[in-house]
């Protein structure tokens, strides 16, 4: 079967996925990794990217492009985010990019970030849902939201400017957050997320990439991470409730200590999840599926699938 590779930067973290497609056009995957280099430190205020950011996130570029070259991918699709759309020099990066590592880095917009996030979810969750699929996905610099219909066909996507990065960089100064600054936050989400349409009767709601996925291993105690004992878990808005007001009750030094929590995330995890509890407020819903796969693997089928020679 023929092998490809994709490479998913963000704001917060690298990921790769290495996998075979099947005679009739499915996708299984040989290698799944990740890797937080927080490529968009500092982005909001600056509007550049780092050296320490862009340094990290080469080196683990280079890294997984050479192992995916080493498993006999026969393309490898790269993709960059909200981090390197923001940033004035965001070209810088993809030159280095292309001399270390080998790959041609595509900077994406926001809306095809959610239309191959949609489809990443649609090819897990449409045929079971038993209404229009929703998609939400938390990045680092911004959030994604997708309505979808039961045919798997895109009726309204957005990208907001919010992620767990941003939010934290703008608005969190104490360790842990103070209530002011936990309600600053919640009012600039609530503010924001008004402009969403109201989601269509008998919606569901799915959750992709790494504040989800963090967010049921936390709740769940998963640890070490289990892909298989994430994807397609559920979260409440009630628990959701609950882990907002424990993740912001402690340091990051007590938080990087909560089983299930990667201690690179613990100092963002907080405004992740209030992006996550707002946007349940915002569309009415009262939980979301979660999904451990995401963009890397609507990447995959967008450049690699059946047409693909």
């Amino acid at each position: 079967m023929p092998r490809f590779a994709t490479i998913d930067v963000g704001t917060n973290s690298v990921l790769l996925l290495v996998a075979d497609r099947s005679p009739e056009g499915d996708f299984q995957a040989v290698l799944e990794r990740a890797e937080i280099t927080r490529l968009g430190r500092g982005v909001d205020q600056s509007r550049r990217l780092s050296p320490e950011g862009m340094e990290a996130t080469l080196s683990i570029l280079t890294a997984f492009a050479d192992e995916a070259r080493s498993l006999g991918a026969e393309g490898i699709a790269v993709s960059a985010t909200s981090a390197a759309r923001d940033a004035q020099n965001g070209a810088e990066f993809l030159a280095a990019a292309r001399d270390r590592a080998g790959v041609a880095v595509e900077i994406i917009s926001g809306e095809l970030e959610a239309q191959l996030s949609f489809a990443s979810a649609y090819m897990d969750f449409g045929s079971t849902a038993a209404g229009p699929l929703l998609v939400i996905d938390i990045g680092g610099g911004s959030t994604e939201f997708i309505y979808g219909n039961s045919a798997g066909r895109v009726d309204f996507r957005h990208s907001y400017d919010v992620g767990s990065v941003r939010l934290t960089e703008r608005f969190i100064r104490s360790d842990p957050p103070s209530a002011e600054e936990r309600q600053r936050v919640s009012s600039f989400l609530r503010e924001t997320f008004a402009t969403l349409p109201p989601p269509p009767p008998a919606a569901e709601l799915v959750g992709v990439a790494g504040t989800v996925t963090t967010l049921y291993a936390v709740q769940n105690g998963i640890d070490p991470y289990d892909s298989s004992r994430v994807h397609g878990g559920t979260l409440t808005r009630v628990q959701l409730e609950q882990l907002v007001s424990q993740l912001c009750g402690v340091p990051v030094a007590e938080r990087q200590k909560f089983r299930g929590l990667q201690p690179k995330r613990a100092d963002v995890i907080p405004a992740g999840a209030h992006i996550l509890l707002e946007a349940l407020r915002a569309l009415g819903l009262d939980e979301c599926r979660v999904s451990d796969r995401g963009l890397r693997w609507g990447l995959m089928a967008h450049r690699f699938g059946a047409s693909h020679p």
